[in-house]
């Protein structure tokens, strides 16, 4: 899952939110860093409730991706995508193919989510500026014993950016998905690939009630 789908039923709680952004937020400012949950889960019994709130998102967070990418739908969408991934771009003996099969599925999702909702995303950035970033990375730190002095940079740029409005545009997607190739060291997407996007869009959009399956639970529980 990606970051509307993780945190939309989230937003009146913001560091509920901020904690199911938090292991993505990582891997953007220190991929040594790793916010697990047997290291959040014991500030569950923190006396400040944004402590408590924080440790329950990253939680939150762990346990969708565990039930989402074990949905049939998931897998078959994201093999989907890598055969159709591979079958366009230039001999890769690389893993771009599934790595962009896999991030496309959850990209997607949240593109038809926010545009199912959109203003929801507002209410999702609007969240996200109630935060102290200085707090956010304060706690965070404590679960990871790693300094993560980038974080709150990181926080204010995701707020100020606002990049989850691009994923419903196929060029600003493109723009998007280059900027992660490029963080991790993958060779960028040429542009002839947006033009497959609108067909990828049309797998997802009938499968939406499959790949959230596990929410339904979730919820309930």
């Amino acid at each position: 899952m990606n970051y509307f789908a993780h945190g939309r039923h989230c937003i009146e709680r913001p560091y509920l939110l901020a904690g199911t952004a938090v292991p993505d937020w990582l891997s953007v400012v220190d991929r040594r860093a790793r916010a697990r949950s047997r290291a959040a889960r014991p500030f569950l019994l923190a006396r400040d409730q944004r402590l408590v709130d924080l440790a329950a998102g990253v939680l939150k967070h762990h346990a969708d991706d565990d039930w989402f990418h074990g949905t049939r739908a998931f897998a078959e969408l994201n093999w989907e995508f890598t055969v159709a991934i591979r079958d366009r771009l230039p001999p890769d003996d690389g893993l771009r193919p599934s790595f962009l099969g896999h991030i496309l599925v959850e990209l997607l999702l949240d593109a038809e989510l926010i545009a199912a909702a959109p203003s929801r995303l507002d209410d999702y950035y609007a969240a996200m500026r109630k935060l102290d970033p200085e707090y956010v990375a304060w706690g965070i730190q404590r679960m990871t014993s790693r300094p993560i002095d980038r974080l709150p940079h990181w926080i204010e740029r995701f707020s100020s950016e606002r990049f989850l409005y691009d994923y419903g545009e196929d060029a600003k997607l493109l723009v998007r998905l280059n900027m992660v190739m490029r963080r991790v060291g993958l060779p960028p997407i040429p542009e002839e690939l947006q033009h497959w996007f609108p067909e990828a869009r049309q797998r997802v959009r009938p499968r939406i009630a499959e790949l959230l399956a596990g929410e339904d639970k979730e919820l309930v529980e």
